[in-house]
Order: structure tokens, then C-alpha cells, then sequence
């Protein structure tokens, strides 16, 4: 069964009804044999079809009925000039059926090419963005690699004098006359001591960082701390930090002690970049999700909701080049001074965020401050049980 387009079939129908048209313009006239070179329309319309079978049969029944043309009376004397007349007809018909097939199946082979080079070009361009991601993949590994070695080695040697500090910490607590204020204080220092040392271990037992743990959680859970625990830093040096936070916020899927490092690294690269007279605000804010937030979310928070909760982190300080916003989240990348920083806060917390299926993303202006913008999934807190059960 040969399967025909809809334009092959009206190829086809119009073949054929310029055969029976010529047919019968034989019968009518069939000394003149000018008539039967009108087949050679039929087999041009049939070439198109590019079936060898179809063809065959139409230069088959072309050049019967070319020859059919005999059977009628002629002229005494005439037959012989008639056989060679419609021979040479038959001749011209075979040779148009040739080069019609050859120019078809050239033509066929060209738009095969054609459609083969177009696979092989975008197999090649799918290989090139793979290779170009497995490359992305190789140096972000080193980079990590290199981000362990360093962060195991700092931990080392960092962990003994911490100890040191949170005894010392303790004794302090238990002398006599310290006040109440002083006590909240030194609380502070002694709970900010056990998450360093807990970090550490972390650190010492593996290089590679602890796995976020989320939970959905109430915003100010999340902010507050940090805030609470930078503000102190942020009011010696005569800066504003504002905390904007509405009622009603969506539940955020969060690993509280992780988001809280996330914050206090933010802050205090903001606290770093703000001059005195300065404000810091800390901002939230939810929103539908995009079908790639949405995508990157379940792959951590299963059931992705369609929504995000945003934290920005903006500042009033002197801002970035756009240069150095390319490159912030570089690992060992930093503005700061020697021996001010390590540049590994922002590609840490990007990492953490990531984790978490989120984004952090960064923009900058000199001279009009930074803002550091936490994307995390969120959800309503009335199907944040339903969630949980599943």
C-alpha cells in the first residue's frame, strides 16, 4: 500500500486526467501524432511523486497508449511512418520518465543531506553544550576541592584556640558581679562559640559541608536571629540595620541553622561595605514561582508549592564594578583588603541556597550600595501539615 500526501494525490488526479484528456484526443485525431507527446505531462506530474512503482506503471501505460494510436485506420503506405513516428514519441517519453526520476532522486538526496548535515550540526551543538557544562562541572569540582582542603586545614588549626575561648567564656559567666546584661551577653558569645565548634567538626569529618536539613518555618525565625545577633556590630560602626518583614508571610523552606550562617555572612559583607551614617534593610517577600524556581525547588522540597519567598539584603554602600558582580561567587574572590577576607562567604552561601533549592543572586552599582537577594520555596501555612504528610 503505497501512502500518498494530499498534494501527491492532486498530483496524481491531475496526471491522470491529462492521460484520459490525451487518450481521447488519440482516438479522435490518430494520424497526428503531435498529440501523444501531451504524456509528457503526466509522467512529469508523476515524477514528483518520487515512486519508482507509480512510475513505472503511468510510463507503462503512456507508451501503450502511444502505441494504441496504430490500431486505427491510416492511410495506405502511411503505417510504417506511423510505427516510426510514435517510436520516436515513445523514445521521448522514456527519456523525459529518465531524467525526471533522476532529477527527483537527485533532488531527494540533496533535501536528505540537507535534513542529515541539520541533525549532525545540532547533535554537534548539543555535545558542544555538554562538553562546555562537563568543563563547568570539572573546574566548579576543583574549585570545591580546593575550597575543602583549605577549609579542613583553617578548621585544624582553628579549633583548638576556640576551645580555649569558650572555657575561658564559662569561667567569666561564674565570676562574681556580673550583671544580668553582661550575662545575656556572654550567652551569646557561648551559643555563637558552640555553632563554630559544631561547624568545625563538621568540617573535620568530612570536606565536604553538612547537608541542609529544611523544614517549612515561620520567616521571623529565620531573620531574627541573625539580625539580633549582628545588630550590636552594626550600631557601634553608626549604621541603620531595619528589619521589614509583613504579617502573613508563607511558611519558607529553610534549615535554620544553615540560613542563619547564609545571613550573618551577607551582613557582614554589607556591615563591611556601608560607611557610617549608612542603613542595611532586611526585606521579605513572597511571590509565584517560575516554572524553572519551580523545577529547582522539587528536587529538595518534593512537591514543589508555586511559590518563593524572597529575602533581600540591600545596603547604602560604595557597590561594585560590574566586573567584580561577575565574579563575587567565585571561590577565594574577594574586594576586601588582605587578611580581611577569604572570598569564600558568597560562594559558601550560594552553595548553602542552592542546597537548599534556591538562588542567590547579586547586583551592584558604585556609589549606590548592594543588594543580595535570597530566593527560597514557600507555602501557605494552612497546606504546610498537608505537605508533611505526604
Amino acid at each position: 500500500m503505497i501512502a500518498l500526501t494530499p498534494r501527491d494525490r492532486l498530483a496524481l488526479g491531475v496526471a491522470g486526467a491529462c492521460f484520459l484528456i490525451i487518450l481521447v484526443i488519440e482516438q479522435f485525431s490518430p494520424a497526428n501524432v503531435v498529440g501523444a507527446y501531451g504524456y509528457v505531462l503526466p509522467i512529469l506530474l508523476v515524477t514528483t511523486l518520487r515512486n519508482r512503482t507509480v512510475m513505472l506503471v503511468t510510463v507503462l501505460a503512456c507508451v501503450v497508449a502511444t502505441y494504441s494510436g496504430l490500431l486505427q485506420p491510416t492511410k495506405p503506405g502511411r503505417f510504417q511512418a506511423a510505427v516510426i513516428n510514435r517510436s520516436v514519441v515513445v523514445g521521448v517519453l522514456l527519456l523525459v520518465a529518465y531524467l525526471g526520476v533522476s532529477w527527483e532522486e537527485r533532488k531527494a538526496r540533496e533535501e536528505a543531506a540537507r535534513a542529515a548535515l541539520a541533525q549532525e550540526t545540532e547533535s554537534l551543538l548539543k555535545a558542544n553544550t555538554q562538553l562546555v557544562q562537563a568543563k563547568d562541572q570539572l573546574n566548579r569540582s576543583e574549585r570545591l576541592a580546593a575550597v575543602g582542603q583549605l577549609v579542613a586545614s583553617v578548621a585544624h588549626e582553628v579549633g583548638t584556640p576556640l576551645h580555649s575561648i569558650a572555657w575561658h567564656v564559662q569561667a567569666l559567666e561564674e565570676e562574681p558581679g556580673v550583671t544580668p546584661d553582661m550575662k545575656k551577653r556572654i550567652a551569646i558569645i557561648d551559643e555563637q562559640l558552640t555553632r563554630v565548634v559544631n561547624i568545625i567538626q563538621d568540617l573535620l569529618s568530612s570536606t565536604r559541608q553538612r547537608q541542609p536539613a529544611p523544614q517549612w518555618l515561620v520567616v521571623q525565625d529565620v531573620v531574627s536571629p541573625a539580625a539580633t545577633l549582628m545588630e550590636p556590630a552594626f550600631h557601634a560602626k553608626g549604621i541603620s540595620l531595619t528589619v521589614q518583614i509583613p504579617l502573613g508571610l508563607p511558611l519558607v523552606w529553610a534549615d535554620k541553622e544553615k540560613m542563619h550562617q547564609v545571613l550573618v555572612n551577607i551582613l557582614a559583607n554589607a556591615l563591611a561595605a556601608t560607611p557610617l551614617g549608612g542603613a542595611v534593610t532586611i526585606s521579605a517577600a513572597a511571590r509565584d514561582a517560575t516554572a524553572e524556581e519551580q523545577e529547582r525547588g522539587a528536587t529538595v522540597a518534593g512537591r514543589m508549592p508555586p511559590l518563593v519567598l524572597t529575602l533581600a539584603v540591600q545596603d547604602t554602600g560604595c557597590g561594585m564594578p560590574e566586573a567584580d558582580t561577575q565574579k563575587a561567587f567565585e571561590p577565594f574572590f574577594t574586594t576586601k583588603a588582605i587578611g580581611k577576607g577569604t572570598g569564600l562567604g558568597l560562594f559558601l552561601s550560594r552553595e548553602t541556597v542552592l542546597a537548599h533549592g534556591g538562588s542567590l543572586a547579586l547586583t551592584s552599582e558604585i556609589g549606590r550600595g548592594t543588594s543580595v537577594i535570597i530566593t527560597l520555596p514557600a507555602i501557605q501555612r494552612d497546606l504546610a501539615h498537608s505537605m508533611e504528610d505526604v
